[in-house]
Formats: C-alpha cells, structure tokens, sequence
C-alpha cells in the first residue's frame, strides 16, 4: 500500500471522539498561551500599536480612516475591527489584544483546515496546529500586538488557500453547481481585496493562486473567462477602500504598496541591493522563522536545544523539495501551492525595497507552511518507523515533535521574560521602553498640570492612547541617536495643532542622552528655568519658565547631526 493510502486509513481508525476533539484541545493551548503573555504583561504597548487603537478610538468618534495614520498603504482593517470592542467595553489595550487573540485563533483553525485538505492526515493537521499554537517567536510578536493587519493576512491568506484548493480541483474535475461555482469564485475574489487593501503582503499568496487555477482551469478554458470576472468584481469589492482613495488622492497607494516608503541607504542600486536582501534573508530570515532568535536581536534563544531545532528544520526542508520534485500524490498540488507562496514572497524580498528591512515582519507568512511541512516530513518518519523493529518506532515522531515544541516553548518564555524589551518590534535601543512606568509618568504630569509638549514616536501615541488623549505630547523629536527625524513620525497632525496652541509645553525623552544634553544646552541659552524629573524610562524636563517649541531648541525637521 502507498503511504497516502497509510496515511488515510490511520486517519480513519482514529476513534471519532479524538478527531472532534483534536483542533479545540489545539485552540485551547493556542489561547491559554496567548492569554498568558497578556497576563504578565509580556507585550510591551508600543507606538505602532497605540496607532491602531487611536484609529479605532477615532472611528467611533466619527472618524473614517482609510489607511494606517501617516501613510498611504496597510489598510484600517484591525482598527474597525477593533472598534466594535471598544464600543461595548471602552478603549482599552485588553480590547486591542483580545481582537488579535481571536483572528489568531481563526489563523491556527485554518491552518489545521489546510492540513487535513493537503495530506489528508488528522495526525498532520494536529502536529501543525500544535506548532502554530506555540510557534516561533516571530509568528507569536506579531499575531499578539497589531501593527496593522499582519495577523488578519494570515488569516486571510490561509482561508484564500483553501479555496483555491477546492476551486482548483473544480478545473481538474468539475463537481459543483454554476452557482456554487461562481460564489466560491466571487469570494475568492472579495478576500484576496480585503487582503490587498489591508496589506500588499497578501499578494504573496494571490500570484501562486492565480497561476494555480490558471492550469487547474486551462482544460476547460471557455469557462475560466467568466470566472476570473466574477473574481475580478469581488476583488474590486473587497479592495474599493483602496481603489476609491487612489481615484481621491491619487498613485501614492500604488507607490506605497511597491515599497516606495521603505527608507533606503545612500547610493542605493537594485542590483547590488538583491545580493543584500540574500545576506539578509539567510542571516536574518531564516534564523527567525525557525525560532531561532528574536526578531529585535541577533541573540540566539534556547542555546541547548539550537543545534537540535536547525538540523530538524533543514532535514524537513530537504525533505520537502525532494519530495516536491520526486512524489505525487493526493497532496502534490497542496504542496506545490505552498511552496510557491513561499517562492513568491522570497523573491518579493529579495527584488524590492522591502529587502530593506531585516526585522522579520515580512517573514511571518512563512511560519505556517513551514509547520505544515514540518508535520508532514514527522509524519513520514512515523510511518517508516511504525515497519521497524525497534522499541521507540511508535513513539520516535512524536519524541521529536514534542521537543520541537518544548523549544518554541522555552524560546518563548525567555524572550518574554526579558523586560525590557519583552516582546518587543524594535531593533533601535531607543525604542525599547519599559511601559510598565506609564502609569507613573502620566500621574505626575496631570498633577504637575504638563498636559502638552514634545516627545519621540514612541511616546506620543501610547500616551496619548494611554490618557485618554488627555495628555497630548507631539512627536517631533528624534529618537535615533544621530538626530534622524521622518515627517511620518508626526502620524496625526492634530496633537501637533494642540500642542502648539498650548500656552505651555514639557519634553519627554527616552535613552538618548545626546538629545537631553541638547535640551539643557538649549534652554541655558535661552535663558529658561526648569526642572527635570527621571521615571522609568521617560526623562521630563517640565516647569519651563516659558514655552519653548523644537523650532526654537534647534530640533526642527531638517536637524540630522548632534
């Protein structure tokens, strides 16, 4: 018998109470893990973040945004999915994170979905899910905090898959209705918008679609015409934020989407950048999407067990492309499917501007067919082991899977309990904050009556969000240690409007003592009294004897040099 036919009939002698209660015993853990990061508070608030939740804030206030604050690109989705919750419980970070909980929860029940469609394996969709309920750090920073719909493409991307799985075995063997043919072509179309407006990473997964249902479909091409402008016309639904803000605003949505926002180094050539984007990706991308470091360090975690987890991901990598080229099968187009995701968002790194960024964002995507794979190339050794002779053969898979997890797990607790910078989306020192101070900090600014003033970006917007945007703190100030300062810092122009309208100002700062040296030497200059006051990781000069603007202090825009 072949191993397919193993694999199905071992799924079909598992009792029928295990397969019902194998992926919610999955969400359990997912969310037990999840809720408990949140409780310790091992998710620091950050400005990205705090973006997100203002938005959602601003929405029920009235406010309709289209795209994250500041920018052209990434989608409000997270925010009016959030606003909701704070409408029934009010504006709070539980509410910003219970939110990304549950889009998590839908991203490990679809990923156990693609497991059992692809290899036909309870046991593969089980060890996928288990992995994805406790994955690498990466996948658990960014589907923990929000920055902007990272977790929703997951999602999303995952549910676009599995229909194209079974859109595509329509081409090969048509089996359904016009009807449910033309819905499940029009949905298809209106996730792979929602995607698109929400974030152009989806186009990681919409490329290996097309070119999918493009040579499922081509035998019975009269009909795919018709399809791909049903497609089409939910897609322009899905995507009609993005599509009528273009026609209001104009391209900066297509600039944008291409990476044209990404700042790049002095004397940057494609060319040359591609051998770069490689560099990174090897050094960089790899290592996080194993699990084997952080993405805000190059520190390796769980340091016992690293040369465990790295021999067992190259080995199912190999396995996985030999197999890919070699074995065909029931899951052969589920596979190729997956593979060509991941070829298309290399690729996307390694020839656009995007390369540009080492922090591994761009990389979550990759976790999920990597625990797919991952599940699949255990479940193979299972088998094998199953028709040797030998005391372990039943238990060997499941001895590796288990320490796989035991290593996620470990990295993950470890990365968490480092406060600062926990769970943190910040290589820069100077935007690795200790929040657990905030509470203090805007205490003694409501009671030394410093409602208004200056900080850096990742001060204002927590504050803000934080205050109830009571206490109103532009972010004007650099937080680069060479003075470097983006125009999109200033993300909502109104905190700038009310703190220039304030008769009075203080200044915040964190980790940059060239920039407090800067202030002390620029209020001695002009002659104005005040105090200092260090909390936490906030620095404040406040009691100014004048309000003094950055314009004044030598901190405008243009300043790029202490």
């Amino acid at each position: 018998m072949t191993v397919p036919g193993v694999m199905e009939r071992l799924a079909l002698r598992s009792p029928l109470w295990e397969r019902r209660l194998r992926l919610p015993a999955v969400l359990l853990l997912a969310a037990h893990f999840k809720l408990g990061l949140l409780l310790v508070g091992a998710a620091p608030f950050n400005g990205d973040e705090a973006i997100v939740a203002l938005m959602a804030r601003h929405i029920l206030q009235g406010e309709r945004p289209v795209f994250f604050y500041g920018q052209a690109y990434m989608g409000s989705l997270d925010a009016w999915l959030i606003a909701p919750l704070f409408a029934v419980f009010g504006p709070s970070v539980g509410a910003v994170r219970a939110v990304q909980v549950l889009v998590y929860l839908g991203t490990v029940a679809t990923t156990y979905w693609l497991g059992r469609r692809i290899f036909r394996s309870e046991w593969i969709a089980g060890a996928a899910g288990v992995l994805m309920a406790l994955p690498p750090v990466l996948t658990t920073l960014y589907t923990t905090i929000t920055l902007g719909s990272y977790g929703e493409v997951l999602l999303i991307g995952n549910l676009l898959l599995l229909l194209a799985l079974d859109l595509g075995r329509d081409g090969a063997a048509p089996r359904l209705t016009n009807g449910q043919r033309l819905g499940g072509w029009f949905l298809l179309g209106v996730l792979g918008g929602v995607g698109f407006w929400s974030l152009a990473l989806i186009g990681v997964y919409l490329l290996p679609i097309a070119v999918y249902l493009a040579v499922a479909h081509w035998p019975h091409k009269a009909r795919l015409g018709p399809l791909v402008l049903v497609a089409a016309v939910g897609f322009a639904l899905g995507a009609s934020p993005w599509i009528l803000y273009t026609f209001q605003y104009g391209l900066a949505t297509v600039a944008d989407s291409v990476g044209a926002a990404m700042p790049l180094p002095p004397g940057y050539q494609p060319v040359l950048a591609v051998f770069r984007h490689m560099f990174y990706f090897l050094l960089f991308g790899l290592t996080v999407v194993w699990g084997l470091r952080p993405p805000w360090s190059a520190d390796f975690l769980a340091l016992p067990m690293l040369p465990f987890v790295l021999a067992l991901h190259v080995a199912a990598l190999i396995f996985t492309l030999r197999g890919a080229f070699r074995v065909r099968d029931h899951a052969s187009h589920g596979r190729a499917l997956l593979l060509g995701m991941m070829a298309t968002l290399v690729a996307a790194y390694l020839l656009t501007p995007y390369g540009e960024d080492p922090s591994g964002r761009y990389f979550v995507p990759l976790t999920i067919p990597t625990a797919l794979f991952m599940a699949a190339a255990l479940h193979w050794l299972r088998l094998r082991r199953r028709r040797q002779r030998s005391p372990w053969r039943k238990w060997f898979a499941q001895i590796l899977a288990m320490a796989l997890i035991a290593f996620y797990w470990w990295s993950n607790v470890s990365a968490a309990a480092q406060l600062p910078p926990g769970l943190s989306t910040q290589f820069n020192a100077v935007g690795q904050i200790d929040t657990r101070a905030m509470p203090a900090l805007m205490r003694f600014l409501r009671e030394h009556g410093e409602t208004r003033g200056y900080s850096n970006y990742w001060v204002s917007f927590p504050l803000a969000f934080e205050s109830g945007e009571e206490l109103i703190f532009a972010p004007l100030l650099p937080y680069h240690l060479d003075f470097r300062w983006t125009p999109r810092d200033n993300r909502y122009p109104a905190y700038g409007d009310l703190a220039a309208a304030s008769p009075r100002a203080a200044y915040i700062t964190t980790h940059h003592p060239p920039l407090d040296k800067r202030l002390r030497l620029a209020f001695d200059r002009l002659e104005i009294s005040y105090q200092e006051e260090l909390i936490g990781d906030y620095q404040v000069f406040y009691a100014l004897s004048r309000k003094v603007t950055p314009d004044e202090l030598g901190l405008s825009p243009e300043c790029c040099a202490p």
